[in-house]
């Protein structure tokens, strides 16, 4: 009889081990997340108001020219909200007719005053020379997240003589704005002992480059301060640590290019930090790195574990082309996320967003933990 008995309360007990187990198991699809997320965009940009909803706005989404927004609650699940600029707005600056339908880039959103600041990358309508690259960067404004937003100026922020594509804004302590972007690679050779080797090897004459500089934005938006300053730009010398991974659609023999662009700052601590992305954003080698200085304006000096993010493939993954990064925070304030476009096998050529970790170790080292494609955990405090 005890027998029988202890064998009824193992079969109970395994019964409800199993139960557990499977309960748990059922439970965790909820509790994770995968990418890619749900969102077709390049560029990806979140902003996160007053610590509730979350919006993304990116390159692409758009019915006509201009640009569309997501939103969210714990940066999982995304509503479309639909066109939140059209080009064609009252004080629109921009050549919709130009190449790349108008190339309506890269917005980035920013909460001020009780406005809401959208900065971007159009095609200039000014284009005397008939530039095929006229990019200039241009400010609209709205009173609510997802517009409609319009421009604040019938011109961009300011011409720099040279294509400008990639804003984004960092707002300091002592109430200053500064302006990041990202000089094309039009028209700009540059001498460098890898364009020295590629005219070597007969695979390119010259090799274009992109540099991202910063300059101090007036209050109103309505300008620059000062002059730009240079704080960004490829490796001239080929034993340089960060020249192998910057110079790979060169070394590819993929195009005659290498950017510098995308780039996002933040602070962290008593440090600035800048991340960029180099390579060709529309192959397979595009990838992350990062910079830091004590200064707004520099001198930045980049990262001895660069890129930190980068394809997977080489790995048995399905992942390329990450690149053109923001940060975001969980909705509980705690961790930190890198949100990025890439590519995989199954999207082709079409690029989708991506949120994995990101970490910044006591030693000031950046880390991210990706590119994922398997289950994560949710943001914290993500409902």
């Amino acid at each position: 009889m005890k027998r029988i008995v202890n064998t009824l309360l193992g079969c109970t007990l395994l019964l409800t081990i199993n139960t557990t187990k499977l309960t748990a198991q059922a439970a965790l699809p909820g509790d994770t997340y995968q990418n890619p997320l749900a969102v077709e965009f390049g560029d990806p940009y979140v902003l996160h108001v007053n610590g509730g909803k979350y919006y993304m706005y990116g390159t692409g989404g758009a019915a006509g020219n201009g640009f569309a927004a997501y939103s969210s609650t714990d940066l999982v699940h995304w509503k479309n909200e639909g066109q939140v600029y059209y080009a064609s707005n009252k004080n629109g600056w921009s050549d919709s007719t130009a190449a790349w339908n108008g190339a309506y880039w890269a917005p980035e959103v920013y909460e001020r005053n009780g406005k809401f600041y959208m900065f971007y990358s159009a095609q200039w309508k000014e284009n005397p020379n008939k530039e095929l690259e006229n990019f200039r960067i241009g400010v609209a404004v709205a009173d609510n997240p997802t517009g409609p937003f319009i421009d604040i100026s019938n011109k961009p922020v300011f011409d720099p003589g040279y294509p400008v594509i990639d804003a984004n804004v960092l707002f300091t302590e002592d109430g200053k704005a500064y302006l990041y972007y990202s000089r094309c690679c039009y028209k700009h050779a540059v001498e460098s002992e890898i364009a020295d080797w590629a005219r070597k090897k007969g695979w390119f004459q010259s090799i274009e480059e992109s540099w991202v500089y910063g300059v101090e934005l007036k209050p109103d938006f309505s300008g620059t301060i000062g002059a730009p300053v240079l704080l960004l730009r490829p490796p001239v010398k080929m034993n340089d640590k960060q020249a192998e991974w910057e110079s790979r659609s060169v070394t590819s023999k993929e195009v005659n290019r290498r950017w510098t662009e995308g780039s996002v700052t933040f602070k962290k601590g008593d440090t600035y930090y800048i991340m960029y992305s180099a390579n060709y954003f529309g192959g397979r080698n595009y990838a992350v790195g990062y910079a830091t200085s004590k200064s707004p304006l520099g001198p930045f000096t980049k990262a001895a574990n660069n890129p930190v993010l980068q394809k997977n493939v080489e790995k048995g993954g399905v992942v390329t082309g990450t690149g053109h990064n923001s940060i975001t925070y969980s909705p509980d304030g705690k961790e930190m996320f890198c949100v990025y476009h890439a590519r995989t096998t199954a999207t082709g050529d079409q690029r989708v967003v991506f949120i994995d970790r990101m970490k910044i170790g006591d030693d000031g080292t950046l880390l991210v933990e990706g590119p994922t494609t398997t289950p994560q955990r949710l943001p914290g405090g993500a409902r």
